[in-house]
């Protein structure tokens, strides 16, 4: 019997360019003309894995937020990668937006990238969930590639890399 190729499919974003591009966009809070009154904040809590924005209103926070996600392209981090969440009321009448960095793939996502494959009936392909992470099987390396192209043409609102290709 042959031994069996593989690859993991995972989501990971390199904090430190994240880190980057929120201190450049920091930086251009203070100095553009249009947002340095404005009251606005930007923190990153690296552990926690948040971005939390508190504006004065909507309009702001999305001026900010557009800010940063320009600053995130530029360092080549997917925007699916940070995901927004509704915004909520603070203190003198200002309005905070947590936004959450996605970190590895969670179990609903993972159950259904592994029923899309299921559901191609590709022939000898396994996938194994390994915690955050997912490992596919195949003897024929064509077979992975087909995999690797079909799942690059799903979105699954989350950024995905295919890694340790053996």
């Amino acid at each position: 019997m042959a031994k069996d190729e593989s690859f993991d499919v995972v989501s990971e974003v390199d904090l430190q360019e994240i880190d980057n591009a929120f201190q450049q966009t920091r930086k251009e809070l203070a100095q553009r003309y249009d947002l340095k009154d404005s009251k606005a904040t930007l923190e990153l809590d690296k552990g926690g894995q948040r971005i939390t924005l508190i504006a004065p209103s909507e309009f702001v926070a999305n001026q900010v937020i557009d800010v940063l996600n320009t600053k995130l392209v530029r360092r080549k981090i997917d925007l699916k990668s940070i995901k927004w969440g509704k915004p909520e009321s603070a203190a003198g009448m200002m309005q905070r937006f947590v936004g959450t960095i996605i970190q590895g793939i969670d179990k609903e996502i993972a159950d259904k990238i592994n029923k899309d494959i299921r559901a191609l009936k590709f022939k000898n392909v396994r996938v194994q969930i390994e915690g955050t992470k997912l490992r596919i099987f195949s003897p024929k390396r064509d077979t992975l590639q087909e995999v690797i192209t079909f799942l690059k043409e799903q979105d699954y609102g989350q950024p995905l890399q295919y890694i340790n290709y053996r």
